[in-house]
């Protein structure tokens, strides 16, 4: 990776709930040897983040965008789930949709040339350095169920490059009069860069992939995990007896265990 100091990782934590994932994203990195930073993108909500900073993390606390009264509306939890129902998943009760849009303020970030965004619900388990050459905007698929999902980008992993021009020019089409982005900063991004270049879906698998594609999971090729929907940290986890070896998975790397040599094969794979 070259000019790896202009370079960094990037999440965000709005609330307290997610400083586990984000600490587990951390623990990721340094057991990968990634060669860059990670920024954690903090809300006031998200409290004390003594831990990410002990793990080397950096912080840079945020608020939400100015958005408008209309817009926050038509945004917030109950309003988006009834009009637009997550019906394959279930996202936890301390996920807010309003606070996605955080994650655009890493255009702010003009300190670095080159930012990789990471979910904090996300594991790097192979080294993905490499993604710093990638242009911007470069983001894997959301592909979780059937390969019709191969055409829409998903946000837990994604190129940028900083520039508080570009952030500017998002704010003007991001909350217009009557605005309404179904899947929140997702379908926002995919409709402000709609030329996005797509990563091979290796770098960002989405955990339903490990039983809706079980002929996709090959773990030698992958390089990120994602737990969308529900989180490995859940109490009562809805899917926990799916997705078990996932689940021991996270709790290896979030204890500092490391990427274990062997990983969990899918059920086609057994």
């Amino acid at each position: 990776m070259s000019g790896s100091d202009r370079c960094a990782y990037v999440t965000l934590v709005s609330n307290a709930d997610y400083i586990p994932g984000a600490l587990a994203l951390a623990r990721s990195l340094a057991a990968v040897a990634a060669q860059a930073p990670l920024v954690v993108l903090a809300r006031p909500a998200a409290g004390d983040l003594s831990t990410l900073e002990q793990a080397g993390c950096s912080i840079e606390r945020v608020e939400q965008l100015p958005l408008s009264a209309d817009f926050r509306k038509h945004h917030q939890r109950e309003a988006l789930h009834r009009r637009s129902p997550f019906s394959k998943g279930e996202k936890p009760a301390f996920h807010d949709p309003l606070d996605n849009f955080c994650k655009l303020q890493l255009w702010r970030l003009e300190q670095f040339e080159k930012v990789v965004f990471l979910d904090a619900d996300t594991l790097v388990v192979k080294n993905i350095d490499r993604l710093f050459e990638y242009p911007e905007f470069s983001a894997a698929p959301n592909l979780y169920e059937t390969l019709a999902d191969m055409h829409r980008l998903n946000s837990g992993v994604f190129v940028a490059r900083p520039s508080q021009e570009t952030l500017e020019r998002m704010l003007q089409v991001l909350d217009q009069p009557g605005a309404y982005w179904r899947r929140t900063d997702q379908t926002f991004l995919e409709h402000f860069f709609p030329d996005w270049h797509g990563l091979p879906y290796t770098y960002n698998v989405l955990q339903y992939v490990y039983f809706n594609l079980p002929q996709l999971w090959h773990w030698p090729g992958i390089r990120v995990v994602h737990y969308q929907y529900e989180k490995p940290w859940q109490d009562n986890h809805p899917k926990a007896a799916q997705l078990q070896p996932l689940i021991e998975l996270w709790h290896r790397v979030a204890a500092g265990e490391g990427i274990p040599e062997q990983l969990p094969a899918a059920a086609s794979d057994s």
